[in-house]
């Protein structure tokens, strides 16, 4: 499959903003409507190549379905269409957050509780939508269902973050030998626009600036020291989402910057919007007493947030570009294929089962949601609305 012709970024900034409007259910589900929009409804990647750009961003730090829609639009639009999907997955979780963290507490008990709760039923229908999808295409021979459950099992059994990287090199590694069958596909992966000059000087600033907001001093709450405390949370989480909150709290409220009950409100209203849940920045920078107005220190924690993930990626997809132009890649990225089937297998389990299904009520929710997207085909926000209608009415008869 080769790539059409470019896109305007006027247009993947509108796919990107109907996403934002619409990805409820955290980091894990929004690849799953990812994956829906792009591969299954527009064409504009099949599922080889979203599995590849997945495991590039899932190896590197930030959030990586940002990253996804970052690498999409720059692949299809230039750094234009980068920049448009960014705005058009970002803007409207960062614009909620500003009007309706103050909402946050509502969300903790009573009926908003339950709504956050069909969110996470949400996720369950998503993920488990993505993952059926991309294992039919991923694993259709048992070389790689065995290497995708052997992903799936090492991320369940370490339970950490760097599992997924030792998970994507392994499956790699037996990829050269399970998977010597699979035959080369066109070696035309990825038109990245830029070589490598460009991609070596975005590794070089994340460095530099890594560096600096590493020895910046933090004890007052100035507009440089919060730059430097989003800079250094963004740049050092694998896994994106919730994994990045611990850094931030360190950073702003062990400092004594801003309260835990503030920085917990924060938490509330991010769980409950759609779009990335990196977003909380908006929030909290604004809460960070800088002395700059809110929206300038809001909108200066966002970009210090998600800067070093765009930046690695940058720096990253011209050498994945060669790698996948390679003549024996094609057993190499079988098995890289497989194993990110097993990582969203796993992510599907843990923590989108585990923490979002617990009564037999959720189990007939989901099994609905599952319908209105496997039999009915149905656009992902039709199980937004379901999941979070039947869960507020599960909770107002129970």
């Amino acid at each position: 499959m080769a790539f059409s012709q470019p896109l305007p970024a006027r247009e993947v900034f509108r796919v990107f903003l109907h996403l934002g409007l619409t990805s409820f259910g955290g980091p894990i589900a929004h690849l799953g409507y990812f994956r829906e929009e792009f591969v299954v409804r527009r064409g504009w990647l099949d599922d080889a190549r979203y599995a590849q750009l997945l495991a590039v961003c899932q190896s590197l730090p930030g959030p990586a379905s940002s990253q996804m829609g970052f690498a999409i639009g720059l692949l299809r639009a230039g750094w234009r269409g980068a920049l448009a999907a960014f705005l058009g997955f970002t803007l409207p979780s960062v614009l909620l957050m500003l009007a309706f963290a103050g909402f946050a507490p509502w969300l903790q008990h009573g009926m908003g509780l339950a709504l956050l709760h069909g969110l996470k039923l949400v996720a369950a229908c998503v993920v488990a939508y993505g993952v059926w999808g991309m294992a039919r295409q991923m694993t259709p021979d048992l070389p790689r269902l065995l290497l995708a459950a052997a992903a799936c099992a090492l991320v369940l059994l370490s339970g950490t973050a760097w599992a997924q990287l030792l998970a994507i090199a392994l499956g790699a590694l037996m990829g050269r030998w399970l998977c010597r069958h699979v035959a080369a596909q066109s070696p035309a992966a990825f038109p990245a626009h830029y070589g490598r000059r460009p991609a070596a000087m975005t590794m070089a600033l994340f460095l530099a600036a890594l560096v600096l907001a590493l020895l910046w001093p933090s004890r007052d709450p100035t507009a440089t020291a919060m730059s430097a405390a989003f800079y250094r949370a963004g740049a050092l989480v694998f896994g994106g989402g919730h994994v990045v909150l611990p850094l931030l709290q360190q950073s702003l409220v062990d400092s004594g910057w801003i309260g835990s009950d503030t920085f917990l409100a924060g938490y509330g209203a991010a769980q409950a919007l759609p779009g990335p849940m990196f977003s909380i920045a908006a929030f909290l920078g604004a809460e960070v007493p800088t002395g700059l107005p809110r929206m300038l220190a809001a909108g200066l924690a966002v970009l210090a947030i998600f800067l070093p993930g765009f930046l690695l990626l940058t720096a990253a997809l011209p050498a994945w570009q060669r790698l996948t132009a390679w003549q024996g890649a094609a057993p190499l990225l079988a098995g890289i294929n497989a194993s990110v089937v097993g990582l969203l297998a796993a992510a599907l389990y843990d923590p989108v089962l585990t923490q979002g299904v617990h009564h037999w009520s959720d189990v007939a929710i989901v099994a609905v949601g599952l319908v209105l997207l496997f039999r009915l085909r149905l656009a992902a926000l039709w199980t937004v609305a379901w999941c979070a209608t039947a869960s507020i009415a599960a909770h107002l008869l129970m």
